[in-house]
């Protein structure tokens, strides 16, 4: 490739590499011939060569050698160079370079220049990297061309106007008389209006008429779009009236009018009117506006649900989810109309009609919108459903009018999306049921059918296993005045209970809950004890360690098996030993905070023998020796059991000729029983 290869045939040679090594050799290549023609003389190539270096910029290649050459032809003569070099000083050169200062002084002889062209080259560049010293500097150059009768230069020196105020915002007083006048002129130029703005933050009075003007004003074929005047301009000045009105309630009264009219005169059917009405609903939601007014941009956004651009109906949505919490009655006019979007097809709309619709459940309308939601819930996207089922739970919390609707309405969620819920969803649901006593036999009726139905859902089947451990007794009975009465065998339970227990589909939890249901049942039920026990011992040997613990500590209590021992702590030399010398006494029945490795180790050291340890392993009869030894006789003996209690009665007799002292009596109990009371 030739140094004088013209910028299309290099952008075709650069695009045509197949590896990004090959496209940084033509670069690196081109930048070469480049440097070399920047060091020659001028040779009517520079602005070619300016021309390729921008592009190499653009691509992401280092181009800074470019900076001074920018500078020199924006003090050419000729037009094309001065304008290749302005562009070129825009996208190299910035404030914080010095290389932009060198401009300055080309910038102030341009700006006096014959040609308006040439004029707003150096317009256009101040107003993009002018640094504050250059902005000092030609302010009043600026200031002077803000007066001038061309409007085409009038509206780059307003651009200009807005970065030397946000530059230095002490020159704004410079320009204050030339923004007044331009706010009387007729020009639709929305950077004449930004500007003014800027300059003159008191100006809602004439923003007003002028926004007045371009609503009552006739066909004008320079302006007009789509039947409306100048929608740019008008969303331009309504989102300053947007930001002047915010917390003033002296600019928001001298608005309201205007706004009203707006709303009310413009045309909705085009795209240009749509875009001028959001604009005037955002104004009328962000200033202190009347009640009226308000509900007058409510109904605006309830018309755009209508639109048939689904882009119209996603912002209107958006909208209404930010106003719905102080307008909510306003917006529940048009429920109807956002629960319709629910079934739209395009996914980014429906996600927010469902928000919408979750944030318009009340305790009023919870029965009839719930049924919409669950309606949705049966065919909505799996990336939708965790955030439905979450949504629902959270009206269902707030606003169920009765704890029956709330526990069907969950149910139905399980059963529809069980693998979409959150974890707190099963302990939730299973408080839930626990205070609504006079609902237990209707609810474990419902779970029990629904269990033999389908054992997918693992969160339905953790609590239709819980419930039918706990209220086992009801579903034998087969009485319930809540749903159609079903006998239930036994049998039949056990059967459920054990399919979950061998499902591949059971995760360990759940198979923790069946497992623990089959044993609460062995209180309940008559005839199959045995089958319990055979369950119960199966899983002794599983190998996931919870499970078996679980089966391990249950087998105890099936088979109605009590502990005695003594407490033991570990010694100096790791072993275990009694925690004093005086004779202690402790008891524990076996249930779930069964120390079994305890049990393991001490008898693994040998402590079920010797001088300090007895240990006796029975089936609980009325009475019991525990220690007899040396003349010293302890006895256990159950006076009194209840369902709620056990009354135990010690017997010590010392058959021996001395005294016995330091006799001390410890129980001790797992945390899940009752306190132990001692005489």
């Amino acid at each position: 490739m030739s140094p004088s290869v013209r910028l299309q045939e290099m952008i075709r040679v650069i695009r045509g590499a197949r590896t990004q090594g090959e496209e940084r050799g033509v670069i690196q290549r081109e930048c070469a011939a480049i440097r070399a023609q920047f060091r020659q003389a001028d040779n009517g190539t520079r602005s070619h060569n300016l021309a390729k270096l921008l592009y190499v910029h653009m691509l992401g290649y280092p181009a800074h050698f470019g900076q001074m050459e920018c500078v020199r032809l924006i003090a050419s003569p000729r037009y094309n160079e001065k304008r290749v070099g302005y562009l070129g000083a825009m996208m190299l050169l910035d404030e914080k370079q010095d290389a932009s200062l060198l401009i300055t002084n080309s910038i102030k002889n341009d700006l006096s220049h014959s040609s308006q062209y040439v004029q707003s080259l150096a317009l256009c560049t101040l107003g993009c990297m002018g640094s504050a010293e250059m902005c000092r500097d030609l302010a009043p150059e600026i200031d002077r061309l803000l007066r001038a009768s061309n409007s085409y230069i009038k509206k780059k020196a307003a651009l200009c106007a807005v970065h030397i105020v946000r530059k230095v915002p002490e020159l704004g007083e410079l320009f204050t008389p030339a923004s007044r006048s331009l706010l009387s002129e007729k020009n639709h130029g929305e950077s004449i209006i930004c500007f003014a703005f800027l300059i003159l933050p008191a100006a809602v009075p004439e923003l007003v008429q002028i926004m007045k003007g371009l609503v009552m004003s006739g066909y004008s074929p320079e302006h007009n779009v789509a039947g409306i005047s100048d929608p740019f301009l008008q969303v331009r000045i309504l989102r300053l009236l947007r930001i002047l009105g915010r917390n003033n309630d002296t600019a928001s009264d001298a608005m309201n009018d205007l706004l009203a009219q707006v709303a009310t005169n413009t045309d909705s059917s085009k795209t240009a009117g749509s875009a001028v009405l959001y604009e005037t609903v955002l104004t009328v939601m962000d200033i202190k506006s009347e009640s009226g007014l308000r509900v007058l941009a409510v109904n605006i956004l309830g018309r755009f649900l209508l639109n048939n651009d689904r882009n119209i109906r996603y912002i209107s949505m958006t909208s209404l989810q930010k106003i719905v919490q102080t307008d909510h009655n306003a917006v529940q006019r048009h429920r109807g109309t956002i629960v319709d979007c629910l079934k739209d097809q395009d996914a980014s709309v429906k996600r927010r009609a469902l928000e919408l619709s979750l944030a318009l459940v009340s305790a009023v309308n919870i029965r009839s919108l719930m049924k919409e939601l669950l309606l949705f819930l049966s065919s909505c996207p799996p990336e939708l459903r965790a955030h439905t089922t979450s949504g629902i739970f959270n009206a269902a919390e707030r606003y169920a009018p009765s704890q029956r609707w709330h526990i069907d309405t969950i149910l139905h969620v399980l059963t529809t999306a069980g693998g979409d819920v959150r974890d707190e969803t099963v302990p939730n649901l299973i408080q839930l049921i626990t205070t609504a006593t006079e609902l237990h036999c209707y609810t474990v009726h419902k779970l029990y059918r629904a269990l033999i139905t389908d054992i997918s859902v693992q969160s339905l089947v953790q609590v239709a296993c819980w419930c039918i451990g706990e209220y086992g007794d009801l579903l034998l009975r087969g009485e319930c005045e809540e749903t159609e009465p079903v006998q239930v065998a036994e049998d039949d339970v056990l059967d459920a209970l054990e399919m979950v227990l061998q499902s591949h589909m059971s995760s360990p939890a759940t198979r923790g809950f069946a497992l623990t249901a089959t044993m609460k049942l062995s209180t309940r039920i008559t005839h199959n004890v045995d089958r319990i026990r055979s369950i119960v011992s199966i899983y002794g040997s599983c190998i996931d360690v919870e499970l078996q613990q679980r089966a391990v500590e249950y087998n105890y209590i099936v088979n109605d098996v009590y502990i005695y021992y003594f407490i033991y702590e570990y010694n100096t030399e790791g072993k275990w030993q009694l925690l004093s010398d005086s004779i202690m006494v402790f008891i524990m029945v076996a249930t779930f905070a069964l120390p079994i490795p305890l049990l393991r180790e001490l008898c693994s050291q040998g402590c079920c023998s010797g001088e300090n340890m007895f240990l006796c392993v029975s089936i609980v009869p009325p009475s019991v020796i525990v220690y007899e030894k040396n003349g010293m006789t302890l006895k256990l003996q159950t006076d009194k059991q209840t369902d709620t209690g056990m009354t135990i009665t010690l017997t010590a007799t010392n058959s021996t000729d001395r005294d016995i002292t330091s006799l001390t009596l410890q129980a001790a109990v797992p945390k899940v029983c009752p306190p132990v009371r001692l005489p």
